[in-house]
C-alpha cells in the first residue's frame, strides 16, 4: 500500500469513529430535557456541517492527480483538525 493509500485509509477511518460520537451526541439530544435539547442539536448541527466538509475533501483526495496530492492532503488534515476541535470541544460540554 502506498503512503497516499494509507493516508486515505486513515483518514475515512477517522471520519467513521467521528460519525459515531455525532450520532451519539444526537442520542443524547433526544434524551435531554427539553431546554438542553436545542443546544445539543446546535452543537449536532455543527459537527455534520464539519464533518461533511471534511468527508467531501477526502473524496476529492482520491481523484487527486499526484502533482496536487500534496495540496489536498493540507485541506483534508486542516479539515479533520476543524472537526476533531470541534468534537473535543462540544464533547467536553455535553
Amino acid at each position: 500500500m502506498n503512503k497516499e493509500a494509507a493516508y486515505r485509509e486513515k483518514a475515512e477511518a477517522q471520519l467513521r469513529e467521528w460519525k459515531a460520537d455525532i450520532e451519539k451526541l444526537m442520542a443524547r439530544a433526544d434524551q435531554a430535557k427539553a431546554e438542553g435539547k436545542i443546544e445539543f442539536y446546535k452543537r449536532a448541527e455543527t459537527f455534520n456541517a464539519k464533518y461533511e466538509a471534511a468527508r467531501k475533501k477526502s473524496e476529492d483526495l482520491k481523484g487527486a492527480a499526484d502533482d496536487n496530492w500534496a495540496e489536498f492532503k493540507i485541506l483534508v488534515d486542516t479539515a479533520l483538525a476543524e472537526l476533531r476541535e470541534a468534537l473535543n470541544n462540544g464533547m467536553s460540554k455535553s
